[in-house]
């Protein structure tokens, strides 16, 4: 598909290539996910703008200590990183606002061509073109897809001529199940070399409130996906019969983030109607947490050999360079 030039006052123009889902499939898995046993949606609907505002803003957080940890270790190894990277496009999976490819390209001049994908496609166009403006001779494009589905590269002209390496920081890979993980990086290997942000396994006293924060915005975040379903969908969830809970699974090595019900009740979704007991819970997110010899052995499995880890001196997140075998 050609690329969309988004419009930006006094700021350069992004190419857009938009494989967004459209609505009737953001429907068809909201449907599908509120009638299973266990009610779930994808972590992926958390993220339309309004939600990845929130989740920036729980990256500042006190508690959230994930952001910090691993924008830590990025300035710490920067330059091994950018070697790391050498003169190849880098296509960041998940890219929100992209403050942590600001440190990579700081300390990469070489870097001519970055591309950010991600669902939210208002937020990653305004965080191409900033890139962009801030640093000259950089060609950001924006690719608005799921990046868990097989990546679009082919359709992607300016990719066809040159290498690429995966960049996928913050804890992303732990939305998925160790098997799904094996999967995803099978299905990321089309981009070559892959850096991965890991979360590390620690104390629950240290996870919970990371992920359920004094201020409340982690739950704002989580209740938005049901904002977003009225809006887009035109159901009738009322967020005050709602409440969001996150609890460390020690056996599992995960935290568990849902939003309970808090009475016995029945929403509309068009016809459908769907029917919640009191502490009845709608699953949003699992994160797991990883030793680095546990990602690692999954990355093996997935084809990749580890090439060097990056950490903080209190082990509480790391970055994997993996190579394909």
């Amino acid at each position: 598909m050609p690329p969309i030039h988004s419009p930006q006052t006094q700021q350069p123009a992004v190419k857009l290539y938009d494989f967004h889902p459209p609505v009737e499939d953001f429907r068809s898995a909201v449907l599908r996910g509120l009638s299973l046993p266990q009610k779930s949606l994808s972590p992926q609907f958390l993220y339309d703008k309004r939600g990845s505002e929130l989740f920036d803003a729980i990256c500042q957080l006190p508690e959230y200590y994930l952001t910090r940890t691993e924008m830590s270790i990025l300035r710490a190894n920067a330059a091994d990183i950018a070697a790391a990277l050498g003169d190849r496009a880098l296509v960041e999976l998940g890219s929100g606002s992209s403050q942590k490819i600001r440190i990579l390209l700081g300390a990469a001049p070489q870097a001519k061509t970055y591309v950010g994908v991600d669902i939210s496609r208002q937020h990653l166009q305004e965080a191409c073109a900033a890139l962009m403006a801030d640093f000259e001779g950089l060609d950001a494009i924006a690719v608005c897809a799921d990046y868990t589905q097989p990546l679009p590269i082919a359709a992607i002209p300016e990719l066809q001529n040159q290498p690429t390496i995966g960049f996928f920081p913050g804890s992303s890979i732990g939305n998925l199940e160790p098997a799904e993980v094996i999967a995803f990086l099978k299905t990321v290997a089309v981009l070559g070399d892959l850096i991965v942000g890991v979360d590390l396994k620690k104390p629950a006293a240290i996870l919970e409130p990371a992920y359920d924060d004094a201020q409340g915005v982690s739950a704002a975040f989580a209740l938005n996906v049901l904002e977003r379903i009225n809006r887009e969908l035109g159901a009738n969830f009322d967020l005050g019969q709602f409440e969001y809970q996150a609890r460390y699974n020690d056996a599992a090595g995960r935290i568990e983030m849902a939003i309970a019900s808090l009475s016995d009740q029945t929403v509309r979704l068009g016809e459908a109607e769907i029917s919640f007991r009191q502490g009845e819970t709608l699953r949003t997110e699992h994160s797991y947490k990883y030793t680095i010899d546990e990602f690692q052995l999954l990355a093996m499995e997935a084809g990749f050999k580890p090439v060097q880890v990056w950490t903080d001196a209190d082990q509480l997140f790391s970055l994997h360079h993996l190579k394909q075998m």
